[in-house]
């Protein structure tokens, strides 16, 4: 290839220096020099075509090589895909049917467990209530009793009370010197009487109140554990509500 170019940059230079013909634009060139310098091309290019054509055969070669390799590559892919993905279907069966057993294991076992617990504070909360009215009945009976007593003994207090003022004041009225002091002293013994009368029933009414205090706050507390009871009741429903969904 070298020659070739070589032979065209003398043929250039010899056209350039040629003597041109007035009038025209063609020149006069030497006839032998330019002839040798063409069949010097034309004894190097076959040379430089054969060369060129081994690299395109190499190339034609190089890319039908290529092309088998990727070929092959791609149906042997092809094949490793198609294997991954039907092992991938059936692990993706197997996983699921596992999943779906052990889910239906989990259900169960909470349907399970949550009739358990409903049925657990159905008994607890029948239990609290039976307790709560026999202790209310026991409670009230007792401060009712309590009451009774205290009112009955404030009764007798009072009516002890007036009769000995009654005495006291019949004796002193019978004593003409002392009519004024026995008035008196009688008027005090009926207020005092009367007062403690008063004194009695309003301890009695503190009593009974204490009493029902008492008993208020039991029932406080066990209207809490029935309301335990009954949280934990819907707690259960709707976590069985949930399980089926």
């Amino acid at each position: 290839m070298y020659r070739v170019f070589e032979a065209l940059d003398e043929l250039s230079a010899i056209v350039e220096e040629a003597r041109g013909v007035p009038m025209t634009a063609g020149c006069v060139v030497p006839r032998g020099d330019v002839l040798e310098l063409v069949d010097d091309i034309k004894d190097a290019i076959p040379g430089e075509l054969d060369d060129a054509q081994d690299v395109l055969d190499a190339r034609d070669n190089l890319l039908r090589e290529a092309k088998e390799h990727a070929d092959s590559m791609v149906a042997t892919a092809t094949t490793e895909a198609d294997s991954l993905l039907s092992h991938s279907r059936a692990e993706a069966d197997r996983l699921l049917a596992d999943a779906k057993s052990q889910a239906d294991r989990m259900v169960a076992e909470a349907r399970q467990h949550s009739e358990r617990m409903v049925a657990e504070a159905r008994e607890e909360a029948s239990r609290l209530a039976a307790t709560s009215k026999r202790e209310y009945e026991a409670a009230t009976s007792r401060a009712k009793a309590e009451a009774d007593r205290l009112v009955e003994s404030g009764n007798l207090s009072y009516e002890k009370a007036v009769q000995e003022g009654i005495k006291e004041q019949q004796r002193l009225v019978s004593q003409t010197e002392v009519v004024n002091a026995a008035n008196a002293e009688a008027t005090r013994l009926i207020d005092t009487a009367h007062a403690e009368a008063d004194r009695l029933r309003g301890e009695c009414d503190i009593y009974v109140d204490n009493k029902l205090a008492q008993f208020e706050d039991y029932l406080n507390g066990t209207l809490r554990s029935v309301s335990r009871g009954r949280h934990q009741l819907r707690t259960a429903a709707g976590t069985h509500d949930y399980v089926q969904h």
